[in-house]
């Protein structure tokens, strides 16, 4: 991005850019509050909903089932990203990224207070699927808003870096979850887990989501979206336009990205089910070594981020998608035998590697596949439809493939990802030169 990209915007419209500290923590408190919703929800599916809302059902059963309702905020996300993609486009971002934050964070806090099916029968799985389709309408305008407004405020040279704001949320949100939990579980009895403590963390979120909103409400609109409303270079249909005129970026950024969501939700919802039945780990146990992958995860996305800037993204990320085809193929053999701590270590170490390098330059990607005029839209929709194909059915998939064909096939599913990941890779040219005003 030359030196035009950040002075034009901020002289021709005549405004101050938001100071870099309200830029961070805005981006941030977004991802790290969905991070921390959906980490909860990922725990809750795999450790404590199958007895809460599926007591009828055999283990097996009562664990797709849970984690089918998993994947129905991934079905809504789409949904999600159209109507906030179209209004982020149309009226701007700030706005968009308030109203989606406040839809995410209600919906989250509902789901604290739905009952157990002792309570209300099946009702109570068809309200915990009503608050998880509506917590990722919220969800799919979330992710894109936030990446727009880092990058969109970044200075010359580094908009990956920027970009990596929001993403260093995702981090951030598991760490704070994943503690609540470890001290909920280390504190309460199992008996009292499985009656309220598994709610806390849910309702825990409402003080996250006020303090997001708080800082959402002080930001100004980005510089370059006041640059298009200048140059009347905005658009009333931008769903219609992103369809007609960026459908080979939606399809070649959904591949990028789908593998990327398949090895995350692979590392953190299905490890932990995996863990605490097959290999006779405590919840408490895994929650403790999934922090400290965590922190890993962490610094790589701010570490490949920056090399992202310097070398290009397409080197970065093409290099890490060749990564995870080998893990996808050998990750099964680190997890036989029970209570194996080395291969848990080598799991989720390696993991967190390939995680951290593949997710933290994608806040930069897929926002500069887009002209500016659709950019909210077409960001959301490719992040969005990544997270149906990449894991809204990865942990239930791999869990049935573990129980048809072995653990050995837990792979698979990430594996034809990670190809399709590389191809489109091939197929894509570098994007850290972009001109970010178009």
């Amino acid at each position: 991005m030359d030196s035009t990209v950040t002075s034009t915007p901020t002289s021709k419209l005549n405004v101050k850019r938001d100071p870099v500290r309200t830029v961070i923590l805005a981006s941030m408190m977004g991802t790290a509050i969905e991070f921390f919703d959906f980490y909860a929800y990922g725990t809750a599916s795999a450790a404590y909903f199958p007895k809460v809302f599926f007591p009828q059902m055999t283990p097996l059963l009562a664990t797709l089932l849970s984690l089918l309702t998993f994947g129905v905020a991934f079905v809504a996300r789409p949904v999600g990203s159209f109507l906030f993609g179209h209004y982020g486009d149309r009226l701007g971002r700030k706005k968009t990224l308030v109203v989606s934050l406040l839809v995410m964070g209600v919906a989250t806090v509902a789901i604290g207070f739905i009952p157990s099916y002792q309570t209300v029968g099946v009702w109570g799985a068809l309200l915990l699927c009503l608050c998880r389709f509506i917590q990722g309408i919220g969800l799919g305008g979330e992710w894109s808003g936030a990446v727009l407004v880092a990058t969109e405020n970044a200075p010359a040279g580094k908009r990956a870096l920027y970009g990596a704001f929001p993403e260093v949320g995702a981090p951030i949100g598991f760490f704070l979850c994943n503690g609540l939990f470890f001290f909920l579980e280390r504190v309460l009895t199992p008996a009292q887990m499985m009656n309220f403590g598994w709610r806390v963390p849910f309702w825990s979120s409402a003080v996250l989501v006020v303090i997001g909103l708080y800082v959402r409400r002080r930001l100004q609109e980005t510089p370059l979206f006041r640059l298009a409303q200048e140059r009347d270079n905005t658009t009333s249909s931008p769903l219609r336009e992103v369809f007609k005129s960026n459908w080979r970026e939606i399809l070649k950024g959904t591949f990028i990205m789908g593998a990327t969501y398949a090895l995350f939700f692979t590392l953190t919802t299905w490890s932990l089910s995996y863990a605490t039945t097959a290999l006779g780990f405590s919840s408490a146990e895994f929650l403790l070594l999934l922090m400290g992958a965590i922190v890993e995860f962490a610094v790589l996305i701010m570490l490949t981020s920056v090399l992202a800037d310097r070398i290009g993204r397409k080197k970065v990320l093409l290099t890490a998608s060749v990564a995870l085809v080998v893990f996808s193929l050998v990750f099964p053999y680190f997890l036989s035998g029970r209570h194996n701590l080395v291969g848990v270590l080598l799991f989720l170490g390696l993991g967190f590697l390939v995680m951290g390098t593949l997710y933290g330059p994608v806040g930069a990607v897929l926002p500069e596949l887009f002209p500016t005029k659709v950019r909210y839209s077409g960001a959301g929709i490719t992040y969005n439809l990544a997270a149906v194909v990449g894991a809204a059915v990865a942990p239930t998939v791999t869990t049935w493939l573990i129980a048809n064909y072995g653990l050995h096939s837990a792979g698979y599913y990430m594996l034809a990802l990670s190809v399709l990941a590389v191809v489109s890779w091939l197929l894509t040219k570098e994007t850290k030169d972009v001109d970010y005003t178009k």
